[in-house]
């Protein structure tokens, strides 16, 4: 199996909204699309192998060609809670594009890899996402396979003119 590029950097958060103003506004990275992903949203969840409900609110934005993910946890236990309990805000993930969600998951546990936390998403049901911890602890790596429609975002900022 040929890996993807990783394309993204994800970020946890305590508060959300400040942290996308202050990505845009004293970064100048953006505009960021923000979507809350609740439990009627993120369907056939598991965290740590084990049924679950977990909510977050997040956010996206490309830094040309690095897209940058904000999440801030609410509700439910998740690996975002995690490191917010256990060292604070910062760093979470890197992730990649998975055509073949199935494959490419077994491919990482065939390779040491650790099933942190998954889901499913989208308006149409059909995205995923999987976390994995890497063998030696030192990081966490995402599979996403994007759904063929996505909710409207809650906000976008900075708001585009035009």
């Amino acid at each position: 199996m040929t890996d993807a590029p990783f394309h993204q950097v994800a970020y946890v958060v305590t508060d959300l909204d400040e942290s996308v103003r202050h990505w845009a506004d004293v970064l100048g990275v953006g505009p960021w699309s923000v979507w809350t992903m609740g439990p009627d949203v993120v369907t056939e969840a598991l965290y740590h192998g084990a049924p679950a409900r977990f909510g977050f609110r997040h956010a996206l934005a490309w830094s040309g060609s690095v897209q940058i993910e904000l999440v801030e946890p609410f509700e439910g236990p998740s690996i975002f809670d995690d490191q917010l309990t256990a060292r604070g805000p910062g760093l979470n993930h890197i992730g990649r594009l998975a055509d073949d969600h199935a494959a490419a998951s077994a491919a990482l546990v065939e390779r040491g890899f650790t099933p942190l936390q998954s889901a499913s998403f989208g308006a149409s049901g059909d995205g995923r996402f999987a976390y994995f911890g890497s063998p030696n602890g030192d990081s966490i790596v995402e599979l996403i396979h994007p759904p063929t429609r996505r909710f409207t975002p809650d906000y976008i900022y900075p708001v585009q003119e035009g």
